[in-house]
């Protein structure tokens, strides 16, 4: 599966199918407007699940406006074979979430600060978090993997979060993989 591929899925939510990513910026800029004096977190994360003979990974996108509602949507992309690998799961489910934030350009993070910069004396903020389906805990199995994809998504300017906080990948993204 080439880059081209993942670049072209689309998204959708219950509202709406078949949107670029294009599309989906400005419905975050759209909601964003709505109330730039808010506190603003830009999430999105990875799950997957393996299915006898492919693998769905579902990637979320949430802006949330802190204690007051969010927006959201996904995109399903199916690997065409079962993963069974711990690692390359965990691997490509972080990968899918670099692409999309490949996709938020120094140009649109801009664009979305600017629309709460002239309101942080009344509460405007916007934090942009990669949320990891990964934990720390020991019994957790991908504890030996967080370092690592912590990393891939620090390396990026993003806020890494892991479980119990990384609520976009284990509970958003977790409930479309099946």
């Amino acid at each position: 599966m080439n880059n081209l591929q993942l670049l072209n899925y689309s998204f959708e939510n219950l509202q709406e199918k078949n949107m670029t990513f294009e599309q989906v910026f400005e419905r975050i800029v759209r909601f964003m407007k709505q109330h730039p004096d808010n506190g603003y977190r830009l999430m999105c994360g990875t799950d997957s699940q393996a299915h006898p003979k492919s693998t769905r990974f579902v990637t979320g996108i949430v802006i949330q406006r802190e204690g007051k509602g969010a927006w959201a949507c996904i995109r399903k992309i199916t690997y065409p074979r079962q993963i069974t690998s711990l690692h390359e799961k965990i691997s490509y489910e972080t990968s899918l979430t670099e692409v999309v934030f490949s996709m938020v350009t120094e140009e649109r993070k801009e664009r979305l600060y600017n629309i709460v910069l002239p309101h942080i004396y009344k509460g405007g903020s916007l934090t942009i978090e990669g949320h990891l389906d990964i934990g720390a805990r020991e019994r957790n199995k991908t504890r030996l993997y967080v370092r690592e994809m912590m990393s891939r998504i620090e390396s990026m300017g993003i806020e890494p979060k892991i479980k119990p906080e990384a609520f976009v990948a284990s509970a958003y993204a977790n409930r479309y993989t099946k």
